[in-house]
């Protein structure tokens, strides 16, 4: 239940309390700043409660977008403003100190100004207001009659309701998403607000849809191929419209940011297995290309995360790059054509449902990696081009999230205290891992399958590894961190379970480093929500990068000529790690206190 407390009578003919109720509000009449406090203090402290200006006049979603956002403690537009239970003492407070300092103002006086005067004492108090973009919205308190009728005509003047059809659309997307979906996919998002249907439901729509697909993929006949395709772009359609929804009806919430994010990564490496059971059925193996796939996207995706976390807050956070980059994006066909060529979700998801349907997986596989290598390698250049010329200072965060995305689990972190008691954090973290991730790989693919110089190259790597994370990665490049880390993991995996030549070590390869990448996913998702990395015993306990390598090694070599143990080995590994973290995630988005938000960056 939410409260809204006029501050005064409403003007003769105003629409406002049905409007306030239409969203939901309980509406109460105060006769002055006195009685406002009252009636506040009457309101169940874990309510939202607004306060709006009875003379307010404007769009009905402009009082929706400043009183009904459930991502903000305080919001207001000019006459409204909101408070959510965390800003409900400063509220109080502030309405105690308006009507206090006021003195001896006449009651009407109060009341005329108090939403305004409250939103300004909260922001001094250090509650920030959000105060929405309006845009050709109205939202005004006119002070006389001739000014109420000109707001009125402004009003109407606008329509209401194609304003929020548009502004339900992400400001940024992609070219096909923005030109071949959203057209239509908008007014499926409205079709569901009026039938009370939620954005997780429609992401679980979507999810579904996707693992139809990938099982309609996994018959390996040319039917199946054609209806895989048809439902991968349907779930995509689904998967535009719940954020979409979200955006229309102000329904964000922790759990919805936590489904559209790992639910997207779920479709298509289900759909990637899914190709592959379908292709094996033909007698063609392409399980390495799955997971060389899954793993060239995760490390993709790395970068993103990692860049994005190491700047967002960095100090002179300018470069001549950046410059560029600016300029080209006022060049209207550069900007298409510059967000088309990383092949975002949209583009690789069409590419993928088309050539699924008239190709076959080995060619899908081949053309997801060169697309998507050049993609990464084109992104990854601009971004190191940023970070050597970009005279920014790092702060604290960003130093710790990229430590909480590298995942250093137990070994790592002896071997880091080790050279740091000893002084020897010679080179930058950067350095260290670029140096460790590539003697750990030329080991791996230079030595046969269960040799005891792999072991060897996984506990060096185990040690340079923790000197890497010893002190803050406050580098230009140390943000490269968790990606090389990560490719250092995933590939190890892929090379030794197709060199084991067991026919089933590449699919349990697929599942352990689905499941790990899981894990790492979910780490970014709660960074971004603001709650931290998942718990330390969650890293201590799967091992953290360096410990997982070190044993896939170390069970190589072991089981050298155990092949089917080798796959069993791995199968229970991806199991272990699966569960431990999946019923972390769970019982952490379920149960957290974390922020509503919906994800409003660029798509990957």
């Amino acid at each position: 239940m939410s409260t809204a407390i006029l501050t005064g009578p409403p003007a003769p003919g105003s629409s406002l309390d049905g409007d306030l109720r239409s969203l939901g509000f309980d509406v109460r009449i105060a006769s002055g700043a006195e009685e406002t406090g009252a009636l506040l203090a009457t309101v169940p402290a874990g309510e939202r409660v607004a306060l709006v200006d009875p003379r307010f006049v404007g769009h009905l979603h402009a009082l929706r977008l400043a009183l009904t956002d459930p991502r903000f403690p305080a919001a207001a537009a000019p006459g409204a403003l909101t408070a959510q239970r965390e800003a409900r003492p400063a509220l109080a407070r502030a309405l105690g100190a308006v009507t206090a300092t006021s003195g001896a103002a006449s009651t009407a006086t109060l009341t005329d100004g108090l939403t305004d005067a409250l939103a300004e004492a909260l922001d001094a108090d250090g509650v920030a207001v959000h105060r929405p973009q309006l845009g050709t919205l109205v939202a005004t308190v006119p002070t006389d009659a001739e000014a109420r009728l000109e707001a009125r005509a402004a009003v109407d003047a606008v329509d209401d309701e194609a304003v929020r059809l548009r502004s339900a659309v992400k400001a940024h997307d992609g070219f096909f998403t923005t030109f071949f979906i959203s057209p239509y996919s908008r007014y499926i998002a409205r079709w569901c607000a009026r039938r009370g249907l939620t954005p997780n439901q429609v992401t679980t729509a979507s999810l579904l849809t996707a693992l139809v697909a990938a099982g309609c993929a996994a018959t390996g006949e040319r039917g199946g191929y054609i209806a895989a395709g048809v439902l991968l772009l349907v779930s995509f359609v689904l998967d535009c419209t719940d954020g979409q929804l979200a955006r229309y009806a102000l329904k964000y919430s922790t759990m919805g940011a936590w489904l559209d994010a790992t639910f997207d990564r779920a479709k298509e490496y289900a759909f990637y297995a899914g190709l592959a059971l379908g292709a094996a059925r033909n007698g063609d193996d392409v399980w390495a290309l799955a997971l060389g796939a899954m793993i060239l996207m995760t490390c993709r995706h790395v970068v993103d995360f990692s860049f994005n976390e190491a700047n967002h807050d960095a100090t002179a956070n300018t470069s001549p790059t950046a410059a560029l980059s600016s300029r080209l994006d006022s060049v209207g066909w550069t900007v298409w054509a510059r967000r088309m060529i990383i092949l975002p979700i949209g583009e690789r998801w069409a590419m993928i449902a088309v050539l699924t349907a008239v190709t076959n997986p080995r060619i899908v596989f081949w053309a997801l990696i060169i697309g998507c290598s050049f993609g990464a390698c084109y992104t990854t250049a601009g971004r190191v081009l940023r970070s050597l010329t970009r005279k920014a200072t790092r702060t604290d965060r960003a130093a710790q999230a990229l430590a909480d995305l590298a995942d250093s689990g137990p070994l790592a972190g002896i071997a880091g205290r080790i050279f740091g008691r000893a002084g020897l954090q010679l080179l930058p973290g950067f350095v260290a891992a670029f140096i460790v991730t590539g003697a750990l790989l030329a080991a791996v693919l230079s030595r046969p399958f269960g040799d005891a110089g792999t072991v060897v190259g996984a506990g060096i790597y185990v040690i340079f590894a923790g000197a890497a994370v010893a002190r803050p990665l406050k580098g230009a490049l140390d943000w490269l961190v968790p990606p090389l880390f990560r490719a250092a993991e995933y590939t190890t995996v892929l090379v030794l379970a197709a060199r084991s030549d067991v026919p089933q070590a590449l699919p349990a390869a697929f599942g352990l480093v689905a499941a790990v990448a899981y894990h790492h996913y979910d780490t970014v998702y709660r960074i971004r929500g603001g709650t931290g990395a998942p718990p330390a015993w969650l890293v201590r306990v799967t091992g953290g990068h360096e410990g997982r390598t070190l044993l896939v090694t170390v069970l190589a070599a072991l089981l050298a000529d155990r092949g089917d143990d080798f796959t069993l080995a791995l199968t229970a590994m991806a199991v272990a790690v699966a569960l431990v973290v999946l019923v972390e995630s769970i019982r952490f988005w379920v149960s957290s206190g974390a922020p509503a938000v919906h994800d409003e960056g660029e798509t990957a």
